[in-house]
């Protein structure tokens, strides 16, 4: 990995799982790790039921959009977590992989983001013990 470490969030449409998980790194790390999100069917707006969800937290994502992912990307993550995206995810020799399944947000009730963000901190909150232990 480089100096500081980068970490793609994909998902289909960026708009909920991988987004509220590239927040959730992005608080708890700080600048240490760059954070990255795409999808590879990207929506037009974020799922305002993740921005509630989040919000409830204290971590504001209003200002993020999905981005749809390039191989470039991909390429220049050192660590790649998936999260449904299916075929459309490329995977590259060397880089660190990990596949989340979580229930998708779109069209869910509050509380069933509710229990999918607290999902999320949870296995960001290991994933960044991981890489600060790894290096």
């Amino acid at each position: 990995m480089t100096t500081k470490p980068s970490v793609l969030f994909v998902c289909v449409h960026n708009a909920g799982r991988s987004q509220m998980a590239a927040a959730w790194l992005r608080h708890l790390a700080g600048d240490t790790i760059e954070v990255r999100s795409a999808g590879s069917a990207p929506a037009d707006q974020i799922n305002p039921a993740a921005v509630d969800a989040m919000r409830e937290v204290g971590i504001d994502i209003t200002d993020q959009t999905p981005n749809r992912l390039t191989w470039d990307t991909a390429e220049t993550s050192d660590v790649i977590i998936t999260m449904g995206c299916g075929d459309a995810c490329p995977v590259f020799p060397g880089k660190r992989y990990e596949d989340w399944t979580l229930t998708d947000p779109a069209g869910q009730p509050l509380h069933v983001v509710r229990q999918v963000r607290d999902d999320i901190k949870t296995r960001v909150t290991d994933l960044l013990t991981s890489i600060n232990r790894n290096g």
